[in-house]
């Protein structure tokens, strides 16, 4: 018994190491830039990495779930991918960026901040650990393996799929401005996305009502594990190939009100706590929620196409940011009283306030660096990482400048930032009490199905419950 207490522990904080060289290793250049292009790179090698990235999630339910399922898988599975990866690296940690302009030579002296021995140094720490995971699973669980375990590799590969893979089949360059395929505003592929969002959060909840806690809390302790996988895939992708509009690392500072909302919402389904169930519902499901209805205007954000990594990547985080922010209050582990909205306006008043502050410190920075030759920032280069929409306006109408507050270099208008702090506020209270009327309608139908007779074969008179039969103060 105490044997498997130490391991436990052990392998507990081995895979919270792991996953913390594995986040790090994001800020590189070369963690997801081998991924669209494959045909530069060793086939095994660039799948080898695929399958450690799902091996993180299968881990994280190994140990700190106790997913027998997916121990078998990493035990069996993994080592030998770990292996392949660690052998047939080649070139990968040579990977740069060519600086083909001076303002691309300023932005690779942010971007490629991370030296190539601690790029190699947390690449094989990564694999060293998950390799002795693994064999602590032995341990633990013993040679025995159920076949049926098998069965959910594929689930984890898809789960954890490079979003940039499908970029293998396609050059964004060669797709006219004005193509169908584009993603824009109000576009069919707007609509699309919506539903998305809204199918997946229904059928999450289905799928999850009828389950025990238990069930519950390890699909959304999955549901975190692969929205902060999949978030920090986000930090290699700017410093190569760029995500939407942003092409630095600066871009990766969590003080967007959803980038921030994906640590918020993950941590609240794995730590359970009051105060961070309460931000996640009241802040961050309103806030990847109304992105989603309105992407800013069209000149101030470029998804691509529909299958490219920024679309893929938005829509996927987001729907997993607003299911992990709702269905703890859907499941009933969690109720929100309006008395619980005082941490959540706080919290995002000093969200904002922060943003803010960064923001215009990032753009006086940016004004100050140059090249070697001297060569300066032009204004359309010049950083302006618009945490938390508080640098650009998303806005079809301008917000006069009448009370500024200069900081270093740059001129914040804090009239905006106070009406965009009023406006989302006003957002959450629409949001919260749209929760209050849905349920209130909800308990109203169902009061009226259980006074309505229901006549068996025996022709005696029932009364119907409710259809999930949960007290539905609770749901």
């Amino acid at each position: 018994m105490k044997r498997y207490k130490y391991i436990h522990r052990a392998a507990r904080i081995m895979t919270a190491a792991a996953l913390l060289c594995a986040f790090l290793l994001t800020f590189t250049l070369s963690d997801y830039y081998i991924f669209n292009r494959v045909s530069q790179f060793n086939p095994v090698f660039v799948i080898s990495q695929w399958v450690k990235k799902a091996g993180l999630l299968l881990l994280a339910l190994a140990i700190f779930y106790n997913k027998k399922c997916c121990a078998d898988i990493a035990k069996y599975f993994l080592p030998v991918f770990i292996i392949l990866s660690c052998s047939l690296f080649g070139d990968f940690f040579d990977i740069t960026k060519a600086a083909d302009t001076p303002a691309q030579e300023i932005y690779n002296q942010v971007n490629l901040f991370m030296p190539k021995w601690l790029n190699m140094t947390l690449f094989f720490l990564q694999s060293i650990t998950m390799l002795a995971l693994c064999a602590l699973l032995f341990v633990r669980d013993g040679w025995r393996a159920d076949k049926r375990s098998f069965i959910f590799l594929a689930p984890a590969m898809l789960a954890c799929m490079p979003l940039n893979i499908f970029e293998n089949f396609f050059d964004i360059n060669a797709i006219p401005a004005d193509s169908f395929l584009r993603f824009k505003n109000f576009t069919v592929w707007h609509l699309l996305a919506i539903l998305i969002l809204a199918g997946f959060t229904i059928a999450a909840y289905y799928f999850l009502k009828n389950k025990t806690r238990e069930q519950q809390n390890a699909y959304l302790g999955a549901m975190a594990v692969v929205l902060l996988l999949q978030y920090h895939s986000k930090d290699s992708m700017v410093m190569g190939d760029g995500y939407n509009v942003y092409h630095t690392v600066l871009a990766c500072v969590p003080l967007f009100i959803c980038n921030i909302g994906v640590y918020v919402a993950s941590l609240s389904v794995i730590l359970k706590k009051k105060a961070l169930y309460a931000i996640s519902f009241f802040v961050h499901a309103v806030g990847a929620l109304t992105v989603f209805i309105y992407f800013g205007k069209d000149e101030m954000s470029n998804y691509g196409i529909f299958c490219s990594y920024s679309i893929l990547y938005f829509c996927l985080t987001h729907a997993l940011l607003f299911a992990l922010s709702v269905l703890p209050s859907a499941l009933g582990m969690y109720k929100f009283r309006m008395k619980d909205c005082i941490v959540p306006l706080v919290y995002y008043f000093i969200v904002i306030i922060a943003a803010s502050v960064c923001s215009a410190l990032v753009t006086s920075a940016s004004m100050t660096w140059h090249t070697t030759d001297g060569y300066f920032l032009s204004p359309e280069e010049i950083i302006m990482p618009n945490y938390a929409f508080t640098q650009i306006n998303p806005l079809p109408f301008a917000v006069p400048a009448v009370w500024v507050i200069r900081i270093w270099n740059y001129d914040v208008n804090m009239l905006y930032i106070l009406g965009l702090y009023a406006a989302y506020v006003g957002l959450f209270f629409a949001f919260t009490g749209a929760y209050y009327a849905f349920h209130a309608i909800r308990k109203k139908v169902l009061a009226r199905r259980e006074e309505l007779p229901a006549y068996g074969a025996a022709g005696e008179i029932a009364a119907t419950k409710s259809d999930d039969g949960e007290d539905d103060d609770n749901v």
